[in-house]
Formats: C-alpha cells, structure tokens, sequence
C-alpha cells in the first residue's frame, strides 16, 4: 500500500510511537492533519525525533492548535473553523497519516475523523493498548469505522503481550493482527526501529 491512516481506541494508547515506526520502516512521509496541544512541539516533532527523518519528509499540519483537548473543542478556543477542504491528503507517497485520539474524536461540526478516514478512502489501521477494556475498546472502534465504509487493514497492539485480549479481538473483530511493540525502556530511533523490525512483518504494509 503506498498511503496509511494510523488511528487509535483512545488517547495516549501509543499511537504516535507506533505511525513513527510504520514510517520508519516504510521510509514513507508521516502527516498529522490536526494537531491540537503544542507542548514540546506537537507530535511532529516527536516522530521527526523517533525516526531521523528529513525535516521535508515530516510534513506540516494543516491546522495547529494550542489546547491539548479534543480538536473541536481545541479550534473554539483559539477562535478557528477546521474546514473539511482543507484536509486534503498531501500528494507526497509513501504516506503514514495519524489522526488524534480515537476514530469517533470530532473535528467541528457533525465531522468526526472516522467520516474524514471515509472520505480519504484509506486503509486504516487500529493502535490498541493490551490493558484492561481494550476488548470493548477495540471492538467498538472497528465496529464504528466499518460502519462508515473504512476499510480496517489490521490491528496493531502496544504493551505487554496478552495472548487471550488480542486473540479475541481480532476473531470476534475479523481483523487481522499486525503485531504488537512492547514497552520500551529506551524510545529512540534505534531501539523503536528494532523493536517494529521483530514484531512486525513488512510484508503486511506493501
């Protein structure tokens, strides 16, 4: 596949650390459509970081947003309207696309990311943390993407293994199981792209 959506079942799941690893390993571009909180730069900066990717291969977000807090909320308080027009994908292939938070987060309006994942017509990837509840989570959150149309590529677990939460999920979800990064006691470029390389199979993003 030459294009990626990278969304979660919730916040702080992992699901940065994990588009920073497919855009390693894919030696894609990496585009955060909304970024709404810029401590320490915003999520850009921290897979510009995990990756040691060419500044120009880290694109620009179309919408940068001071509040941490969910984008439409984010876009009322510093006085902006996020305009579906302006999230056109970028042209740039290979392309990883991380949204915020979980697929039901709204952008403004009646827009939700699942709608804009929908939209863009990409196969779309689920980050899931191995905790309790993410059975519920997990499901709930391919249940409502393939009620919008999105085609679901596969589920990608972060944290400790547990073979009976992950193994359900993907039966009772049909979806197919990607891998799973483990916690690691040192996140940089090389030790994430090591741990991707062992847990992953290129061959599932082609």
């Amino acid at each position: 596949m030459s294009a990626f959506v990278v969304t979660g079942t919730d916040t702080d799941v992992g699901k940065t650390v994990f588009a920073a690893a497919l855009t390693g390993a894919l030696d894609a571009h990496y585009w955060k459509p909304v970024q709404a909180g810029l401590e320490e730069g915003g999520d850009r900066v921290q897979v510009a970081r995990l990756t040691g990717l060419a500044e120009d291969r880290v694109l620009p977000e179309a919408y940068r947003l001071a509040t941490p807090c969910s984008p439409h909320r984010a876009a009322e308080i510093d006085g902006v309207i996020i305009d579906p027009d302006g999230l056109a994908l970028p042209p740039q292939r290979p392309l990883v696309v991380e949204g915020a938070g979980g697929a039901l987060v709204p952008l403004g309006g009646d827009l939700l990311y699942a709608d804009l994942f929908a939209h863009w017509g990409l196969p779309t990837i689920v980050v899931a943390r191995t905790a309790l509840g993410t059975i519920n989570h997990s499901l709930l959150t391919i249940e409502a993407l393939r009620a919008r149309g999105v085609a679901v590529h596969g589920i990608a677990f972060v944290g400790e293994a547990i073979e009976d939460s992950e193994a359900t999920i993907c039966r009772m979800g049909a979806v197919e199981r990607l891998g799973r990064l483990p916690m690691l006691d040192s996140l940089e470029p090389d030790t994430l792209a090591d741990a991707f390389a062992r847990n992953f199979d290129l061959a599932d993003f082609q």
